[in-house]
């Protein structure tokens, strides 16, 4: 069975897309649409921007967006999915593909989330960090022993979880974690504490985008961030995407889901092969 998985933030690079835009005519119209819906060129920033333009988030987010779904859209009668999935930002690329959203409502629903964002991590300045090498329940018990918000956030694969929150309660996490033996906590450069509670402002303003917004049944089970489990029914698919931002992103357990119900090939569409390397070591007997 063939699974497609999307990136999310911090796969981005400047250029992107452009070899797209130039050998598609089908791309090509889809990227002049994007810059209609957004209200600016944002192919400009990404085919030759500055790599800070293209690293905020009201412009990275959409960008890594674009990448994704117009891939998939390139691929015509090739992209067949059995199954897809996409990490934090890419659940929505994932819904696109698939057809649950329509490539304008998806667009637009990416920048609403994108600047709802932005605007949280204004008012309640946060951050997050990346645990490498302990089990994820140490993880987990240490931060809920640490007052102030600190969750985990990113289950990425075994061995790496990417924690959120607020600035001290971060730093803390990190020093008492490494005394526990982790062997690395490193603190990201991020626009704040995605997946954590911080992200509640951000939850409420894109809640109202995404219940306004039409879903349709996707074309394949989605296997999304919150539970980690297949969703085709678009209730469900709503209500965990509303979710998302303040929840984990289950990406291990998705990946492991995903093998278990039969996925043998997995694809990934967008800029780089993040996700690639995570699911060779989640599931190494995939690429045997």
């Amino acid at each position: 069975m063939k699974a497609f998985v999307f990136p999310g933030q911090g796969a981005q690079f400047v250029g992107m897309g452009q070899d797209l835009y130039q050998n598609s005519p089908l791309a090509h119209d889809l990227f002049e649409q994007a810059n209609q819906i957004l209200g600016f060129r944002i192919t400009d920033i990404m085919f030759g921007g500055t790599d800070g333009e293209l690293k905020q988030t009201k412009v990275t987010q959409p960008a890594v967006f674009l990448h994704s779904v117009i891939s998939a859209k390139v691929l015509g009668a090739d992209f067949q999915p059995d199954m897809v999935a996409g990490h934090s930002l890419g659940e929505f690329s994932a819904l696109t593909a698939a057809q649950a959203l329509t490539f304008s409502d998806g667009l637009k629903l990416v920048a609403a989330r994108a600047f709802a964002m932005q605007k949280a991590c204004e008012q309640n300045p946060s951050t997050m960090a990346a645990i490498i090498g302990l089990a994820d329940e140490v993880v987990e018990k240490i931060c809920a022993e640490i007052s102030g918000i600190v969750v985990a956030a990113n289950y990425n694969c075994v061995g790496q979880l990417v924690i959120s929150g607020e600035f001290l309660a971060v730093e803390t996490a990190c020093a008492k974690l490494k005394e526990a033996g982790a062997k690395r906590a490193l603190m990201l450069q991020v626009g704040g504490g995605f997946h954590s509670p911080c992200m509640q402002p951000a939850k409420d303003e894109l809640e109202k985008a995404i219940s306004a917004t039409n879903f349709s049944e996707p074309v394949c089970p989605v296997y999304q961030n919150v539970d980690a489990k297949p969703h085709s029914n678009s209730l469900e698919i709503k209500q965990n995407l509303i979710a998302q931002l303040t929840s984990p992103v289950c990406w291990t357990q998705t990946v492991q889901n995903m093998v278990a119900d039969g996925a043998k090939f997995f694809t990934e569409l967008g800029p780089g092969a993040v996700l690639q390397g995570l699911i060779k070591k989640i599931a190494p007997e995939i690429f045997a």
